[in-house]
């Protein structure tokens, strides 16, 4: 196995990629000397205020509605743990591996920034944490992304206080405390400010929106690739993706599709032996000759979506912070609006992109519009069904991405009586986007698998040089054109082949 480069955290802002290598492939962490000096200057400043008799927010009182209420010095360590305790309120289903490495990196990220008032120790602990690869166990709803991901983040500060579930390096379901003795790493004790300072974050639906942009970038190559495919063996034309053209429409997104679609068919054969006045054809349907520009679409949506996300990986969300001039301020940070639209703004594109997709893989089953393949892509008509119960598949897929689209951002639902009165719903929308991306790989693997197998019933004509080399890839898991058989397993291994981005990735390599 490849050894991944470590990743420095608190000397600058993470970059998407070590996200996705710490959180994805176990990248360990190391932590910047410098940010553990200003990490201690702002604890200083918390400790100070812990002994005013003024009340202080999140210091010397309760939390959310209860913050008029003044705690006593010897009550506050039992008011942090408390605090932890109940907020590790999730249900449901446990969140993936990758999404709380993702959420512990990010919080991480943030307790080293000087500006929450943790001790060095919280941070180090946390990223011992993360080297020893414990993942606590994070459920799947509790975060109404309104004081940030609250619930999911106190699953996480509930595990290094030695408490709760926690996933062992090895993946094995363990208590906490067992965990963090294995690794020789103490329970942490937290002293005033501190579990606010570990639960009031954005960290959670940013660390899947980080990965959602890393998945859709293959995802969206992968598609133009299918379209290729499909234009190539329903014996489409390739010249309506004429650089000129895109010009004439100065989309950015738009110019980059019809580029990869110019480059996978540019060489083609089989697109090469019907050009000419013998071709009587004046133009392809829109699913065909449009997909530059709903491809393009989401390339753009994902490019604001990748703007929002870096500016918030260069954030300091905790609620209240300390100050570079050291005040500690209560401010509305944690909010997740602006995380929250994105991440319905992608979905929508997501589901759109898998519904030309569908569009085409249908065409290739109607023989009154894919210019002589057999119905179905079928081996004895009437005897064999061919894919048709695969279109069918795409189409029940593509349905509920567009039941995913419509958006978690505007459904505000008030809570702790009433203080938190207008939430985002980030967390909401941000789980809804996995389960939509995972569709979208598998609508373009039924694509995929379909233009294969039309790509080689346009024997003897020749595939070009890129959808050639996908339809050999396909090959090394399902078979070619015959009569009928078990077609789910072959479905789930191109799938693979799709999210692994093995799809993408060859044809990258064979472009002429």
């Amino acid at each position: 196995m490849t050894e991944v480069a470590p990743v420095l955290v608190g000397a600058a802002p993470l970059p998407p990629a070590a996200v996705v290598a710490v959180a994805r492939h176990n990248a360990p962490v190391s932590l910047d000397a410098d940010a553990l000096t200003r990490v201690a200057q702002a604890r200083a400043v918390i400790e100070s205020l812990a002994v005013d008799p003024v009340p202080h927010y999140g210091v010397s009182t309760g939390f959310g509605a209860l913050a008029t209420t003044f705690i006593a010095p010897e009550r506050r360590h039992q008011l942090q743990a408390s605090l932890i305790r109940s907020h590790a309120a999730g249900t449901g289903a446990e969140v993936e591996t990758e999404v709380v490495r993702a959420l512990q990196l990010l919080r991480l990220q943030t307790l080293a920034s000087g500006h929450t008032g943790v001790r060095p120790l919280v941070v180090e602990t946390y990223a011992a944490m993360l080297n020893a690869g414990i993942t606590p166990v994070v459920r799947e709803y509790g975060s109404l992304g309104c004081s940030g991901d609250l619930a999911p983040l106190a699953h996480i500060a509930l595990a290094a206080m030695g408490e709760g579930d926690v996933r062992d390096a090895s993946g094995a379901l363990v208590p906490a405390s067992a965990a963090l003795a294995a690794a020789g790493i103490e329970p942490l004790v937290l002293l005033e400010k501190e579990g606010l300072a570990l639960i009031n974050g954005t960290d959670g639906m940013l660390g899947m929106l980080v990965l959602a942009l890393h998945d859709l970038e293959m995802l969206l190559t992968t598609a133009d690739l299918a379209a290729a495919m499909s234009i190539e063996s329903q014996l489409g034309t390739d010249a309506v993706f004429a650089a000129d053209l895109m010009a004439l429409r100065p989309q950015s997104g738009q110019g980059e599709s019809a580029a990869n679609l110019r480059a996978f068919l540019g060489t083609s054969p089989m697109v090469a032996s019907h050009k000419g006045p013998e071709d009587g054809r004046v133009q392809d349907a829109y699913s065909l000759r449009c997909s530059p520009q709903v491809h393009g679409a989401a390339r753009d949506t994902m490019a604001h979506a990748a703007m929002i996300a870096g500016r918030e990986l260069a954030s300091v969300i905790d609620n209240p912070v300390v100050t570079s001039d050291g005040r500690v301020q209560s401010n509305g940070n944690f909010h997740g609006a602006p995380v929250a639209a994105v991440l319905d703004f992608l979905a929508i594109s997501v589901a759109d992109v898998a519904s030309v997709a569908e569009r085409r893989t249908d065409r290739a089953m109607d023989p009154a519009r894919n210019h002589g393949l057999p119905p179905f892509l079928a081996h004895e008509i009437g005897v064999d069904s061919g894919l048709m119960i695969a279109q069918y598949a795409a189409a029940g897929i593509v349905s509920e991405l567009k039941r995913l689209a419509t958006p978690a951002s505007v459904d505000s639902i008030p809570s702790s009586a009433m203080q938190e009165d207008h939430v985002s719903m980030g967390w909401a929308a941000a789980r809804k986007l996995r389960r939509a991306i995972d569709g979208l790989g598998r609508v373009l693997a039924i694509e995929i698998l379909t233009g294969a197998r039309a790509l080689d019933l346009r024997a003897p004509l020749v595939a070009g040089p890129a959808t050639g080399a996908v339809r050999d890839l396909v090959r090394t898991v399902a078979e070619g054109p015959g009569p009928d058989r078990f077609l789910s397993p072959e479905m789930e291994a191109v799938t693979e082949l799709v999210l692994s981005g093995a799809v993408a990735r060859v044809a990258k390599e064979h472009i002429a």
